[in-house]
């Protein structure tokens, strides 16, 4: 069975900024959710803090995932960061090499 990546991880929205940093937000999850080998992109609020975000990535291979960070949208992504109060990244990288749902 072959590896894949998953990338999982937080952003910190600032207070007052969540509606500048929605349309962002919805730009970057749809660009990289259309990413050949990206199969899962998705962020969501956090339920008890609704300026914390939970990223979750899955890549399948290596080789998506660099295409990803090399991306044009990731380059737009991150200078937009400082304009729509996005910091305080978190995140952290899976190889997984078995899984099953259960």
């Amino acid at each position: 069975m072959a590896a894949v990546i998953v990338l999982a991880g937080t952003i910190r929205v600032q207070q007052g900024r969540k509606a500048a940093a929605m349309p962002h937000l919805e730009t970057i999850v749809q660009a990289s959710s259309a990413e050949p080998g990206c199969l899962s992109y998705s962020f969501a609020f956090d339920v008890l803090d609704d300026h914390l975000i939970h990223i979750f990535e899955v890549f399948e291979n290596a080789e998506a995932l660099a295409a990803h960070r090399a991306s044009a949208h990731m380059a737009a992504w991150r200078a937009v960061w400082s304009e729509a109060g996005i910091g305080d990244r978190r995140m952290a990288q899976y190889d997984v090499v078995d899984w099953r749902g259960i």
